[in-house]
């Protein structure tokens, strides 16, 4: 069995084959920081290699899922070189976070027990099964602090719901309630909240119970094909997000969001 004991921004149990990873920040809302980032490209790779994990259950800690990345942090990092804890900005790390979660080959259920925003969307959605509470809503809202939907949203979104449609909602950072989602095909279940993880673990054991390797070799298969999408977008979509880093207008977008007012927004 693997040690998981070393991750401090994610609770990790594994019991009778099934994994169940926490996003654990409740009292930051399960902002991805730096640390966080980390945590997720690496806990990926752990539970592929821990012959005691057959499938994995994905959630958050509190009420909500992600609220992706650390705002308060953006003004910390001028033109995303330093990262919100002051640790050097790496920006292949949230590739790593996608392309781990991708070729991991055992299925992973994601209990969307809240709302799950920019990068906290893209993993749900980089997941097998998602099922999200009817309470809950979900976007890519990279737009809404300036910046380009780089870190998967622009290669996901447009096969889940079509590219018209994820235009759309990317480029104005639709918030999305959980029968909305379900509708356009973005996510696989909604149940009352109180229903979200019950029901997750009952899809998660179903599959961690089952055929193994017919299961693993089905969902590598199908990810060929998302992969193929992920490595045509991601790298551009990826160096355009670190572009806007650099913006007059993302400067704004984060201050204003800090000072609750509308932002101005120059095209600068």
């Amino acid at each position: 069995m693997v040690d998981y004991s070393a991750y401090s921004r994610l609770s990790v149990r594994v019991s009778d084959r099934l994994a169940t990873v926490v996003l654990n920040r409740p009292d930051q809302r399960n902002a991805i920081d730096h640390a966080m980032h980390v945590e997720l490209a690496r806990v990926w790779v752990d539970l592929a290699e821990d012959p005691e994990v057959f499938a994995v259950l994905l959630t958050g800690a509190g009420d909500v899922f992600s609220v992706g990345g650390n705002v308060r942090g953006m003004l910390e990092r001028p033109g995303g070189d330093v990262a919100p804890d002051g640790q050097p900005f790496e920006p292949g790390g949230a590739r790593r976070i996608i392309y781990n979660l991708l070729d991991l080959d055992k299925p992973v259920v994601c209990a969307l027990n809240g709302h799950a925003v920019g990068l906290g969307a893209t993993i749900a959605l980089c997941t097998d099964i998602t099922v999200m509470s009817s309470a809950a809503k979900i976007a890519d809202t990279h737009v809404k602090v300036g910046l380009v939907a780089g870190d998967g949203g622009a290669a996901l979104w447009p096969l889940l719901v079509g590219p018209a449609r994820a235009k759309e909602m990317l480029m104005l950072g639709t918030l999305l309630t959980g029968e909305q989602a379900e509708r356009l095909g973005l996510v696989n279940h909604v149940v009352e909240p109180d229903e979200v993880v019950p029901t997750a673990t009952r899809i998660a054991r179903e599959l961690a119970d089952g055929p193994t390797w017919a299961i693993r070799w089905t969902k590598l298969s199908v990810n060929k094909w998302l992969k193929q999408q992920v490595n045509l977008v991601f790298d551009t979509s990826m160096a355009l997000e670190m572009a806007t880093f650099h913006t007059a207008d993302h400067r704004e977008a984060v201050t204003a969001f800090l000072e609750k007012r509308r932002p101005e927004f120059t095209g600068r």
